[in-house]
């Protein structure tokens, strides 16, 4: 029993293949739908696996807060195994077992492991165990790294430690899958699976994989995941093309509407925002945008029933001055349900609770906001001969980046500007060419113009820099080149 998001369904991949690997077929995945079901066990599948006489449930991803619902199980004859990674409350369920870094007196090593890390280190330790026995070949759990490296790539957990390793080797195994699922989207998509990158799977696979419980049912991400099949790969990969195409529209609309409400009021602390008519699906890409574009934490909530009950449900984003669970779990009285990590969560409240929630949050926030450490402008000055491939070999030795590894920000100054250009099927990339001392560079920022950036570009001027470096192989052409983030004129 899996989350419906890019972490717990290829957690749910990994099980499956660990249990297909063993010879054992009698089993089910049960992945709830994100608007009929909601976040977490649902009480009447539980009632279905009771009549089904389910004796074992394994959740991945989920679980941890659900008190009544395990022990409803667990009278009723069935087992239940819980691995997660979010948050537990303070009275954890009666299960068999629960399997979670961040439970109380866990002296695991590394409490930052996304949901299908976790399952990932239980298939470890089941193989350890008891791989001689059922004659899996020492080593094989390493194919199972494309989906934890995958889930650990697009969960928001800090890459550091474990998370580190998991998602250095999962990239590596993601170059070399097999999977159907993984070749067709690639391919459809024009990336070299040879030289896929972390932006490609935060960017590219994660939104398409997170598409289907936003805009569908998530069984279609996890047999796309889990297929062997490559015609079924192909009809899946179009799908998820197509509704992933459908979401961008939606998010679009909701953004225009949200903007326009924003310009209206004063802004607090917090932002909280919502409609009835938003679809709760893609309220998660909506705070995240909310969050990038005025730099403070934001509450998105849409009006769905669950579980019997018609709530007012959503998802919030920090920008990582506040831990958004602990921010939450501070006004129990404001919400029906809360659940996540430091930096993204899910939450359910009523109308009574939800017009006083955002001068709630606000007043809270004052007490749980942190220090701002943030690293900001840029790490080092280079020269335009720097962006070379003897920098970007030492640049790939810290990645993979994300989540507490950035990628190192540098500054370029005074370049002479050779052309600007948009680009793309809807011209809206920046392009731009600079030469210093006979040494010529590109330029790219996505979703970007000059006006985004306050300046008026002409061939000539001299232009100043900050941005990233990346090598790109679009259309199989290996091209350095920075991604930029500022642009000045001088």
């Amino acid at each position: 029993y899996s989350d419906y998001d890019c972490d717990g369904i290829p957690g749910a991949v990994i099980i499956h293949d660990l249990l297909r690997k063993i010879g054992y077929e009698n089993f089910e995945v049960y992945i709830p739908d994100r608007h009929d079901e909601g976040y977490g066990l649902n009480h009447d599948a539980i009632v279905s696996f009771v009549e089904k006489k389910v004796s074992l449930l394994i959740t991945i991803d989920l679980g941890s807060s659900d008190v009544e619902d395990v022990e409803y199980a667990q009278a009723n004859g069935i087992d239940v195994i819980i691995t997660d990674h979010h948050l537990p409350p303070p009275i954890l369920p009666r299960a068999f077992a629960i399997v979670n870094p961040k439970v109380p007196g866990s002296q695991y090593p590394d409490p930052m492991l996304c949901g299908a890390g976790v399952m990932f280190k239980l298939a470890q330790g089941f193989l350890g165990k008891y791989g001689d026995f059922f004659n899996v070949k020492k080593g094989w759990e390493k194919w199972l790294l494309d989906m934890a490296g995958l889930a650990t790539l697009s969960d928001m957990v800090p890459l550091r430690n474990e998370n580190r390793v998991i998602a250095s080797y999962g990239l590596r195994v993601l170059r070399k899958s097999p999977r159907p699922g993984i070749q067709m989207m690639l391919r459809k998509l024009a990336i070299n699976q040879s030289h896929l990158t972390e932006d490609d799977v935060a960017f590219m696979i994660t939104p398409r994989i997170n598409a289907a419980s936003r805009m569908d049912s998530p069984m279609r991400a996890f047999e796309l995941l889990s297929t062997t099949d490559e015609t079924e790969a192909g009809v899946l990969v179009n799908h998820l093309e197509k509704i992933n195409k459908d979401r961008k529209a939606l998010v679009a609309q909701i953004m225009k509407t949200a903007y326009a409400r924003l310009e209206e009021r004063e802004l607090r602390d917090v932002i909280v925002i919502g409609d009835p008519d938003w679809r709760v699906g893609v309220l998660g890409l909506v705070a995240g945008k909310l969050v990038e574009e005025y730099k403070r934490p934001a509450f998105v909530w849409g009006r769905e029933g669950a579980n019997g009950r018609v709530l007012l449900k959503g998802s919030c984003r920090s920008d990582g001055s506040v831990n958004i669970v602990e921010l939450m779990r501070a006004l129990p009285e404001s919400f029906v349900d809360v659940g996540g990590h430091e930096l993204a969560g899910g939450f359910s409240t009523t109308d009574d609770n939800i017009h006083l929630l955002e001068e709630k949050l606000s007043e809270a926030y004052q007490t749980y906001k942190r220090v701002n450490d943030k690293v900001t402008g840029h790490d080092a000055f280079i020269a335009l001969s720097q962006i070379s491939e003897e920098t970007n070999t030492i640049l790939e030795k810290l990645a993979p980046f994300g989540c507490e590894n950035p990628k190192p920000i540098f500054a370029i100054n005074a370049v002479t500007l050779l052309s600007a250009r948009q680009f793309g099927k809807e011209k809206n990339h920046l392009e731009i060419i600079v030469e210093d001392g006979g040494r010529k560079k590109k330029g790219i920022a996505f979703f970007a113009s000059e006006e985004g950036f306050g300046v008026k570009l002409s061939a000539g001027d001299k232009v100043s820099l900050v941005g990233t470096l990346e090598k790109s192989y679009f259309l199989n052409r290996p091209e350095l080149r920075m991604r930029i983030i500022d642009i000045t004129t001088s």
